[in-house]
């Protein structure tokens, strides 16, 4: 279950930021309510992860995913393309997240 709920962080928080753009420094009313209930939604099911999972591993699952992610969605939201180095990046981040979920005594399986 705590994982699920690391999801649901991790999915609240790539909604909010990608969406940060499009309130146009929060002239859109709309688009801020969205931004702030979302990045709410990601701190609650976060400190529900922090319950069982270490902090640090918590977070480095959630800010890596969160990169990745709002990375991707910023290509297909604003036409943002990345580089050969931010793919290596990229993958980079996603092999060090797997790298502790897999292999770290720190992590609860």
């Amino acid at each position: 279950m705590h994982y699920l709920y690391l999801v649901i962080a991790i999915i609240a928080e790539v909604i909010a930021t990608s969406l940060l753009k499009s309130t146009e420094e929060f002239t859109k009313p709309l688009l801020t309510v969205v931004v702030i209930v979302g990045y709410l939604i990601s701190f609650y099911f976060l400190t529900l992860t922090l319950r069982v999972i270490p902090v640090s591993i918590t977070y480095a699952a959630w800010t890596g995913l969160g990169v990745v992610l709002v990375s991707i969605t910023a290509f297909f939201l604003y036409d943002q393309t990345l580089d050969l180095a931010a793919i290596i990046g990229i993958t980079l981040i996603i092999s060090g997240v797997v790298i502790l979920n897999l292999f770290s005594k720190a992590v609860v399986h």
